[in-house]
């Protein structure tokens, strides 16, 4: 490795800004997917589209691995900024992402996410017997309290639902506990595991950037997948860890390494071809067996772990290597979005629902309640970044920091 290799050379990456702003809109448009997919969801249209699973699993193994590394990567630059004293400290960096994510996560667990089980539970109540809704609305302290005490009590024969809970904001919950953790290595030895991202460049030099990591993630399916369903609960979901950890903790290793990011753009239309046979084959997979009680042999299920595996890098790879080719200029659009797209991700789904909700009963056709969702959803999200920039320290409640130097100056980015 050379000593420029992993020299810091701007504040921040473009193209990884733009990679998350793009994974962050991806996944706005999976969840309004959500919605029409006959898979389980906590709301659905009356228009079933059972076409759309492929589609749907065109980015479903790969986008939140794809954010957790590019978060990784942002980490390592808010390490490395600048302070009064030299680099954040790894005090200093466990308090700014408290302070940017705690916040959040907590107000969305009480305020933003209730909805979504209120209208979970009426539309379970609905299929189980119509009936009038006994709570009115989500904050009705008869719905609100028993939601946030964990006294719902609401179950049925596929389990209960347990509140208060994080739902989508789950991400944001690992992200802070990640980081944290990674603040505590950094405080135990800083140079140790930086020195690791050199041992990284030096392992995933040439095709092994694209061969390696595919082995480690088939690895950790075959070794875990089965036996740690992803469940989202942080403390029994260790599969879901060893990928979105080390996801993490890539990207803050290899962030400022010039020599992977030119490895990711010479590699990435040989990346491309194998995420699309790799997409093809695992979308196949799934269509067949997509029945309840469907039950593919044995071998075939080893074997579509590595597809799987594969298909999951490959695409990152590629969207990596694209990114770090064409998307290096910045700009106010990227300045607005880079700081937008949390609070788009903490008010998205709830959005969603309430608008799905209220949306179905009216039968309207496929293409005009998809196009109303989707437009309402949007509208939402920017009006909630909009509000929330102009609040100052409260606009922490939706993720966005006020600047402290010029008021009529955007908000920067964590």
């Amino acid at each position: 490795m050379s000593a420029s290799s992993l020299a810091p050379s701007s504040d921040r990456r473009h193209d990884l800004d733009w990679i998350r702003v793009g994974a962050f809109f991806l996944l706005i448009l999976y969840h309004v997917g959500m919605f029409y997919v006959p898979w389980d969801w906590h709301v659905k249209s009356s228009h079933e589209v059972e076409a759309l699973e492929p589609v749907m699993q065109l980015t479903n193994p790969w986008r939140l691995t794809l954010l957790f590394l590019v978060s990784g990567a942002a980490t390592r630059f808010l390490a490395d900024s600048p302070a009064r004293d030299g680099r954040v400290g790894a005090g200093r960096l466990a308090g700014s992402r408290t302070l940017r994510l705690l916040p959040p996560l907590l107000f969305a667990m009480f305020v933003i996410v209730p909805p979504q089980s209120y209208y979970e539970i009426v539309e379970a109540l609905g299929r189980v017997a119509p009936q009038a809704d006994a709570y009115h609305n989500a904050f009705t302290a008869d719905f609100w309290v028993r939601y946030a005490t964990a006294s719902g009590n609401w179950c049925d024969a596929d389990g209960c639902l347990v509140t208060p809970t994080w739902n989508h904001m789950w991400f944001v919950a690992y992200l802070l506990v990640y980081s944290l953790l990674l603040a505590g290595l950094l405080a135990l030895s800083s140079g140790r595991l930086r020195a690791l991202g050199g041992l990284l460049e030096r392992g995933l030099k040439g095709w092994g950037l694209l061969l390696w990591p595919i082995v480690f993630l088939a690895a950790i399916r075959w070794g875990l997948a089965s036996r740690f369903e992803i469940s989202h609960d942080l403390v029994n979901d260790w599969y879901n860890h060893a990928l979105s950890f080390s996801a993490f903790l890539f990207g803050f290793l290899t962030a400022r390494s010039e020599t992977l990011r030119a490895g990711f753009i010479r590699l990435r239309w040989p990346a491309l071809i194998l995420a699309l046979a790799a997409w093809a084959a695992w979308a196949g997979y799934a269509w067949e067996y997509r029945a309840e009680d469907a039950m593919p042999a044995l071998a075939l299920r080893r074997l579509m772990r590595v597809v799987y595996a594969a298909d999951q890098w490959a695409f990152i790879a590629a969207i990596l290597g694209f990114g770090a080719r064409h998307l290096n200029r910045g700009g106010p659009v990227l300045r607005y979005l880079t700081v937008g797209v949390f609070p788009f991700y903490i008010v998205h789904q709830t959005v969603i629902v309430v608008a799905g909700h209220h949306l179905a009963p009216l039968r309207l056709p496929l293409a005009a309640e998809a196009g109303l969702l989707i437009g309402a959803t949007f509208a939402a999200c920017f009006l909630a970044y909009e509000v929330a920039r102009r609040l100052g320290w409260p606009g922490l409640l939706l993720g966005v920091r006020p600047e402290r130097q010029a008021a009529n100056r955007p908000p920067r980015a964590a």
